[in-house]
């Protein structure tokens, strides 16, 4: 993080900044929509898993 900081705004020191790298607003929007549509889903899902598997597994024994 002291790195980062030092190097703050510079992605390449001296010579790109981090505004100079980020990509295109239209293309940020993109994929801002893109999160916002499959953040959810993800979540969701994780969630739907964890209690549909949750519980069913046991320690495992040699008989």
């Amino acid at each position: 993080a002291g790195l980062a900081w030092s190097f703050y705004p510079f992605v390449v020191p001296d010579k790109l900044t981090i505004w100079q790298a980020a990509s295109a607003p239209e293309s940020l929007v993109v994929i801002l929509v893109g999160v916002v549509v499959v953040l959810p889903i993800i979540i969701f899902y994780s969630f739907y898993a964890y209690r549909v598997f949750g519980g069913k597994a046991t320690d495992l024994t040699y008989d």
